[in-house]
């Protein structure tokens, strides 16, 4: 019988051994945490992670690939939709083992392994903005938020209603200010009112020669 290369084989033989720990996988991927003894966990951890890394494909061959492991189509459907999307952003590591004693009965080593579904790191998303600020290129990434409201401003009728509004104000004191051409009447009427003046002013000159008085209403 061949030796495993990671340790003492699980169970009495590599079948058993193969359902074991495919039994184990869909428990972890089904609960997102299982107990075990740290010897399944360590031999767990690396098979489990493979068959997140099929999920993360995504396409039909890695599915079908999974359903050969796992019979559970409900447990598949989980893994592909919800715990892969969780580490997409993840490039490995995506078990945790936690050491927690030693089993009373007889006195095995426990672990918790569980699925690591929480967000990166601080450090890691430093990471991932450093290097999608060196895919993105600096002139579209600058001139992109000053172009969009612009033109949303343009197209909008909010927009349109404040320009006439504004033109409408505008125009209106300049309307009332500019004033209004006279009408032929009342040109009429001042041109009346000029000639009387000028034959009264006439009539009073006449009259002060012909008394014989100087301009200045003395006589002579």
């Amino acid at each position: 019988m061949p030796t495993p290369t990671k340790g003492p084989r699980l169970g009495g033989g590599p079948a058993h051994e193969r359902l074991m720990l495919a039994n184990l996988a869909a428990s972890l991927f089904e609960h997102k945490r299982i107990t075990t003894t740290v010897t399944k966990a360590k031999r767990l951890r690396p098979y489990a992670e493979r068959l997140i890394t099929f999920a993360k494909k995504g396409d039909l061959a890695s599915r079908r690939r999974v359903l050969g492991v796992i019979s559970s189509k409900s447990i598949v459907h989980e893994l592909f939709t919800d715990i892969a999307p969780a580490v997409a952003n993840r490039e490995g590591g995506y078990t945790r083992i936690t050491k927690i004693g030693n089993r009373k009965g007889d006195n095995a080593p426990m672990a918790v392994i569980e699925l690591v579904l929480d967000p990166m790191s601080a450090k890691q998303s430093v990471v991932a903005e450093a290097e999608q600020a060196k895919t993105t290129p600096a002139g579209a990434s600058a001139a992109a938020p000053v172009a969009a409201p612009v033109a949303e401003s343009a197209d909008s009728p909010e927009s349109a209603d404040s320009v006439d509004s504004a033109e409408s104000a505008d125009s209106a004191p300049s309307a009332e200010s500019a004033p209004s051409a006279p009408s032929a009447d009342e040109v009429a009427e001042v041109a009346a009112e000029d000639t009387t003046i000028d034959a009264e002013a006439g009539t009073d000159e006449v009259v002060v020669v012909e008394e014989g008085t100087t301009g200045t209403g003395e006589k002579k």
